[in-house]
């Protein structure tokens, strides 16, 4: 079988399945010592990696496998909970020279690549850094999937869970486009009078009003909540309201800091300091600079404060004006001591989030469905990635058949700017190319 390049891996758009969808190309070009298979899998009520790895192991370890190639890594590790005892028996046998299994605790964020690149490799990456820099590439399982796939298919199916009050929790294989009224349906429907979807974990993901919002490359779940639980009313909250209260509620009394992933880390982002620039003017800004490092895994404000405030928020509002200001953290302070004293200490377990985010009404699992959802119609984004938007490459009235490229990456100063081309995930008719989505129905 030929090798798998990286132009295979740009050319069949694989790009991060399980975060923001960094092109998948660009990590495979560089040169590093460890390649890691992020299987971590933190957030609650989520199984898609566990049952991909369950049905696809050959697959993933394949795609493992071409990324140590790729980039010249003798080793490659998985890391995955050490709970999941069945899969690492499963895998076990299975691996390949230079390849091995990290167990990890099941605890939260351990699904964070910075945290897990200091969890295998106890190694830790700086301020402003990526696993690069220490030389390793994170890859999630589902992308390692892709990768062993690129040679001869395209990305233009998605694996997610389906959760939370939904009749049949599942984890789904559909086709990139769907919606997610479609996948939830497929789950047995809703079990509540008013549904409210998250798409993504109940730490990292985000409210979304619309039930026919489209399933991308990224999208890794949808879970179903009441309106009157915990987790969609603190979604809810509005800007005006985190601020008046935090004004008024914070004590300083720094738990938010003293369980931040990136504070044990040793970079330089401290949430109470944030919290504090709510009743103080912003004179230097020295309180509020290290929030150029969050890494927004909510644990501040959904675990650690005890006051029920939203440090997260606060901190991506600071972040998010200072990077539109163009301010950076020159010469970042880092203190990677403070990992090695108080990182193996400090770890969230999931059972706790699961107690206190109200999780335990929710059934905690998701059996993979391997048979694809059917699909009439889907509506492929012309960015699904992070990088510039597609361009279309077809035109309304065009038959197009699964797999063929309908958006391509423009061309900036005579190469391909930074993203992933999009493929058409069904066959059909292109119907329209409307507000950067093409759209595709097989009548």
């Amino acid at each position: 079988m030929a090798k798998i390049t990286v132009e295979d891996v740009a050319q069949a758009g694989v790009v991060g399945a399980g975060g923001a969808g960094f092109p998948t190309h660009v990590k495979l070009a560089a040169k590093a010592d460890t390649v890691l298979i992020n299987a971590a899998e933190c957030e609650p009520l989520l199984h898609k990696d566990k049952e991909l790895l369950r049905a696809e192991a050959d697959g993933v370890l394949a795609g493992l496998a071409e990324g140590m190639r790729l980039v010249g890594a003798p080793r490659g590790v998985i890391g995955i909970k050490e709970k999941y005892t069945e899969v690492i028996d499963l895998l076990r046998p299975k691996l390949s020279r230079g390849m091995e299994i990290a167990p990890l605790r099941d605890a939260y964020p351990a699904g964070d690549e910075f945290i897990l690149v200091w969890d295998v490799l106890h190694r830790a990456i700086p301020p402003g850094g990526i696993p690069l820099h220490v030389g390793a590439v994170v890859m999630n399982v589902e992308t390692a999937l892709n990768v062993s796939r690129a040679d001869r298919q395209p990305v233009v199916e998605k694996y997610l869970s389906v959760a939370g009050a939904v009749a049949q929790p599942v984890t789904l294989r559909v086709p990139v486009g769907v919606t997610l009224s479609e996948c939830v349906a497929a789950a047995g429907g809703p079990t509540i009078p008013d549904p409210n979807y998250l798409v993504g974990g109940v730490m990292m993901g985000r409210l979304e009003e619309n039930h026919d919002a489209l399933v991308d490359k990224t999208t890794g779940a949808v879970l179903v909540l009441p309106d009157d639980h915990v987790v969609t009313r603190r979604y809810r909250q509005d800007w005006s309201g985190i601020a008046r209260i935090g004004r008024a509620a914070c004590d300083q009394c720094s738990f938010c800091t003293e369980l931040c992933p990136r504070w044990l880390l040793g970079h330089p982002i401290e949430p109470h300091a944030a919290m504090r620039s709510l009743g103080f003017n912003l004179v230097g800004e020295a309180n509020v600079r290290g929030t150029v490092f969050c890494c927004e895994c909510n644990l501040c404000t959904m675990v650690s404060c005890p006051e029920d405030l939203d440090p997260k928020n606060v901190c991506t509002q600071n972040k998010r004006r200072l990077m539109a200001d163009g301010q950076r953290y020159e010469n970042a302070p880092f203190n990677p001591q403070r990992a090695e004293l108080h990182m193996e200490n400090r770890k969230q377990p999931t059972a706790r989030l699961m107690q206190k985010l109200g999780l335990r009404q929710f059934r905690n699992v998701g059996p993979l469905v391997k048979d694809l959802l059917p699909a009439s119609k889907v509506g492929i984004r012309l960015k699904q990635h992070i990088g510039a938007p597609c361009e279309p490459a077809v035109s309304p009235g065009e038959t197009v058949r699964r797999g063929q490229v309908v958006g391509r990456r423009p061309v900036q100063n005579g190469k391909p700017a930074l993203g992933a081309e999009v493929h058409a995930s069904i066959d059909g008719t292109v119907t329209a190319i409307a507000d950067g989505v093409v759209w595709i129905e097989n009548k």
